[in-house]
């Protein structure tokens, strides 16, 4: 363990215990025996080929706050435009450093797409990001960090789901990539956050969305930075734009591609996560001020990791959200999970983990919405449940003393995951959401 893992340790053993800190220093050991990530850049065959071919489509403007920043981190990131293989950008670097040692950098790279912007004071992120945002002519906006790297083929890989979209019929307002972290000196790419598709409920959870982030410009300045959630404004802009785009969520789109390196250095928030509390409560807050918006009457709460959150419901999720269809939770075997969340395919999601472990980054302790969920744990609305009926083929009923579906209606020889999948998609297609609650936990004995 390195000197930001003891930290981390520490700082979890206060907040949460002992045991809970003891399962998770165990969960993060073994993760570390596994095979290390590598990343892999573009080989340079694509790269050239993507060069040579006329840029189609979108202008993006790249939008970066600056204030006081590390001369060779600054240089890097400029550089990692500058060898884009989609040349149809621009870069705004809005800067409120009080000397000149950021102009200079800037002014030493000679390419007209730069623009240089000088703050009379600084506004911190939020509100420099805003100044910056003004300047922006292109279609799209790309959120990018002072200190970041993007990798060479990020703009072109943004360029060309945009164009598959609007093939499709679907105008893109919103795109995001996956991401990884490096060191101070961009020699080490650890930590990948490999991302789902568009995921309302994981989203209010935790800020999975990230970097790289880029949005159509319309939007975007519409909807600005708020300086009340600074340090987490780039979480409470996304919970915006999602409400914006409640009706559209097709025009969400996940880049399933790493694009985006977030550097990691001391003092930075994901090297030393005491160095930004604020941060994370910022982002609660912008999760409270979406369920305002919503009409939900939930509160927000802090779970076992910083930036993670749950919403508790006044009331039912039913009575709360009339975009829910049906809720399900874990089942466990022998300490482990052995049901629940499904994907598409039927697998399931956190198969075989530790009850006790919180999986990927955390997500597996994170309410989502799921494409199907285990029919063995399962509630559904009322006004659902003629479609339960109609697509399972046996009416509803309820354990005697338990919430959720009795499970021994169904006719012995049926397969509960194709009968899961089938309910999950009778559902969607009637425009609901089905809900994965991890908390709610049935076990189960072997021999089930």
């Amino acid at each position: 363990m390195n000197k930001a893992d003891w930290k981390k340790t520490i700082y979890y053993l206060r907040r949460n215990g002992l045991k809970k800190t003891w399962y998770a220093a165990r969960e993060r050991l073994e993760e570390r025996r596994r095979p290390p990530y590598v990343w892999i850049p573009e080989n340079e065959e694509e790269l050239e080929r993507q060069r040579s071919r006329e840029p189609e489509g979108a202008v993006f403007s790249i939008v970066v706050p600056a204030y006081r920043t590390n001369a060779v981190y600054l240089k890097e990131m400029t550089e990692s435009l500058c060898r884009q293989t989609y040349s149809k950008w621009e870069l705004i670097v809005a800067d409120a450093t009080e000397d000149d040692s950021v102009e200079r950098v800037i002014r030493s790279v000679e390419d007209d797409r730069i623009r240089y912007i000088h703050l009379e004071k600084n506004q911190g992120i939020a509100g420099n990001s805003n100044q910056a945002l003004g300047y922006a002519k292109g279609d799209y906006v790309g959120l990018l960090d002072h200190d970041d790297i993007l990798t060479d083929n990020a703009l072109f890989e943004m360029a060309a789901a945009i164009r598959q979209k609007q093939r499709q019929g679907v105008l893109p307002r919103m795109l995001y990539s996956d991401e990884d972290k490096c060191n101070g000196d961009g020699t080490d790419y650890y930590e990948p956050n490999f991302k789902e598709d568009f995921n309302l409920d994981l989203l209010l959870g935790n800020n999975y969305i990230c970097h790289f982030l880029v949005m159509e410009r319309e939007l975007i300045q519409r909807l600005g930075f708020r300086k009340e959630y600074e340090g987490a404004q780039d979480y409470d802009l996304v919970l915006r734009a999602v409400s914006a785009l409640k009706t559209e969520e097709e025009a969400i789109v996940h880049i399933p591609r790493v694009l985006y390196h977030w550097r990691c250095h001391t003092g930075s928030t994901a090297e030393n996560p005491e160095s930004k509390l604020y941060a994370y409560r910022a982002g609660r807050r912008a999760v409270e001020d979406f369920a305002r918006r919503e009409g939900w009457q939930a509160k927000v709460s802090d779970i076992s990791h910083l930036g993670f959150y749950v919403l508790e419901y006044e009331k039912t999720v039913f009575e709360t959200r009339q975009d829910v269809g049906a809720i399900g939770g874990r089942i466990v075997c022998r300490k482990r999970i052995a049901g629940g969340r499904l994907t598409e395919e039927g697998k399931t999601m956190y198969e075989n983990l530790p009850v006790a472990y919180s999986g990927y980054l955390h997500r597996a302790v994170l309410s989502q919405d799921a494409a199907a969920v285990d029919i063995r744990n399962m509630r559904v609305r009322e006004e659902c449940r003629g479609i339960f009926e109609e697509t399972v083929g046996v009416a509803y009923r309820t354990v005697p003393g338990k919430d959720i579906f009795d499970v021994s209606l169904l006719p012995g020889d049926c397969d509960r995951t194709a009968i899961s999948l089938k309910l999950g998609r009778a559902l969607r297609e009637a425009g609901y959401r089905i809900l994965y609650l991890p908390d709610r936990t049935r076990e189960l004995k072997i021999s089930e």
